[in-house]
């Protein structure tokens, strides 16, 4: 720290500045993340096309790392200080709605785990009852061989 404290707010954000922060490559990371999450989303959304709570957090994640990674592909191609970031609007937005998103999620997910347990015990608890129907009941051609028996 070479500066006062101050006096890097107004200091542009670049590698050069401060290079254990931003690395010289950051931009090619992040492109490579998000070909990574565009690839991960739609897989992952193909695969839980019937789990709705599982296609919001995928959906959630999916805007949630395009946001994020759409910034620092574009700033740091474009150099940025910290009042221009700190004032823009999208960032803010998406701070708010990815800390609002994430909040209470925990209970939705047990609660649908919660009826999808229901759900197996059900459907088992209706295998388990035709299969007892089907033992008690004679099969329709071995009835016809013993009424053919009795003649």
């Amino acid at each position: 720290m070479t500066l006062a404290p101050w006096e890097y707010l107004f200091t542009a954000f670049t590698g050069d500045n401060f290079p254990d922060t931003l690395p010289p490559d950051v931009d090619r990371r992040a492109s490579v993340l998000l070909v990574v999450l565009t690839i991960l989303y739609n897989v992952r959304t193909r695969a839980l096309h019937r789990h709705p709570p599982y296609l919001e957090m995928w959906e959630w994640l999916w805007w949630t790392g395009l946001i994020t990674f759409s910034m620092l592909i574009i700033e740091s191609l474009f150099v940025f200080d910290y009042f221009t970031r700190a004032d823009d609007p999208d960032r803010r937005a998406s701070g708010r709605w990815s800390g609002s998103a994430s909040s209470g999620s925990r209970r939705f997910f047990t609660a649908y785990e919660a009826r999808l347990a229901r759900d197996r015990y059900v459907t088992r608890q209706r295998l388990r009852r035709t299969r007892r129907d089907d033992q008690k009941r004679p099969v329709a051609a071995a009835s016809r061989r013993q009424q053919r028996r009795r003649r």
